[in-house]
C-alpha cells in the first residue's frame, strides 16, 4: 500500500521553486519602499532600500541554482522586479531629490531612465534562449546591469550624503539631468561590461580577496556613503577597461584558425558480383 502511494506523483509546486521567487518578491517590495522613504524625505533610508534590493536580487538566482528551482516563471518575475526596484524606484527617488526643481523637463529624464531599464530587461528576456550571444560567451554582459545602473544613478545622492549634505550643488538639475541621461544610455547600450559571475581568482590570492571583501564590508558599515561613492566611481572607471578587454577577445577569436571541415568518408569499393555457390563440374574424360 505504501509503495502505491509513493508511485503516485504529488500535486502542487515544490518548495524549492517557491523560495527563490519569494526572495525576488521581497526585493520588489524593498525597492518600492524606497519611494515611500523618498516621499518622506528620508534619503538615507531610500538609498538603503535600493541597496538592500540589490543584495536580494543577487541572492535569488544563487538560491534557485542551489535548490535546483530555476523556472521560466522565476525568470519573468525577476525581470519585472528589476524594472520596478532598479528602474522605477531610483528614477522617482532622483526626481524627488533634484529633478523636480526643473519643472516639466526634469520628469522627462526620470522617465527616460525608467523606460531604458524596461527596454533593457525586455531585450534580455527576448534573448534568454538565443544561442548566439557573443558577450555572454566571452564572459561579459551587454550594457550596465540593472542593479549597477541603479547604483550609478544614485551616485549624486551618495556624494551629497557623504558631504553631510553640505554639497548642495549636487542637487542642481543641470548636473543631475545629464547624469541620468548618461546612465540611461549605458543601461540600454551594447557596451561590454565585466560579469562578476565569470571572474575567477587565482589560488594564491584567495586569502587576500577574502581580506579585501571583509574590509569593504566593514567600510560599508562605518562609512557607507563614502564606500558607495568609491564603488560607483570604480565601476564607472572599469567600463573602458571592459570595452578594451572584450575587443581583445574579439581579435583573438578572429585570429584563431577556423576548425577544418570534417574529412569525407572514403568511398566504398564497387560491389563484386557474387560467385556461384556451386562450381560447374567438368564433363567426363576432360583433361
Amino acid at each position: 500500500m505504501r509503495e502505491e502511494r509513493r508511485a503516485v506523483p504529488r500535486e502542487g509546486i515544490p518548495l524549492r521553486a517557491v523560495v527563490p521567487n519569494a526572495v525576488t518578491a521581497l526585493a520588489l517590495c524593498v525597492g518600492l519602499t524606497g519611494i515611500r522613504f523618498a516621499i518622506a524625505g528620508e534619503w538615507e533610508n531610500a538609498v538603503y532600500a535600493i541597496v538592500a534590493a540589490g543584495v536580494l536580487d543577487g541572492m535569488d538566482g544563487r538560491i534557485a541554482r542551489a535548490l535546483k528551482g530555476q523556472t521560466r516563471f522565476g525568470a519573468e518575475l525577476d525581470s519585472l522586479s528589476d524594472v520596478i526596484a532598479f528602474g522605477v524606484s531610483p528614477a522617482v527617488i532622483l526626481h524627488l531629490w533634484a529633478l523636480q526643481h526643473w519643472p516639466r523637463l526634469g520628469w522627462i529624464f526620470a522617465l527616460a531612465y525608467a523606460v531604458c531599464m524596461a527596454l533593457r530587461l525586455a531585450r534580455f528576456n527576448a534573448r534568454i534562449d538565443a544561442e548566439d550571444q557573443p558577450h555572454k560567451s566571452a564572459g561579459f554582459l551587454t550594457g550596465v546591469p540593472a542593479p549597477a545602473g541603479a547604483g550609478l544613478l544614485l551616485l549624486p545622492i551618495y556624494l551629497w550624503l557623504a558631504s553631510d549634505r553640505q554639497w548642495t550643488w549636487l542637487q542642481d538639475y543641470r548636473l543631475v539631468a545629464p547624469w541620468a541621461a548618461l546612465v540611461a544610455f549605458l543601461v540600454i547600450s551594447s557596451v561590454a561590461t565585466f560579469s562578476w559571475g565569470s571572474l575567477r581568482l587565482r589560488r594564491n590570492v584567495r586569502l587576500e580577496a577574502i581580506v579585501v571583501i571583509a574590509l569593504v564590508g566593514g567600510a560599508l558599515v562605518s562609512a557607507p556613503w563614502e564606500t558607495l561613492s568609491a564603488s560607483a566611481l570604480l565601476y564607472l572607471a572599469l567600463i573602458p577597461l571592459s570595452i578594451a578587454s572584450y575587443a581583445r577577445v574579439r581579435r583573438l577569436r578572429a585570429a584563431a584558425p577556423a576548425s577544418p571541415p570534417p574529412a569525407p568518408e572514403p568511398a566504398l569499393p564497387p560491389a563484386q558480383p557474387a560467385r556461384s555457390a556451386r562450381r560447374r563440374r567438368s564433363p567426363p574424360n576432360s583433361p
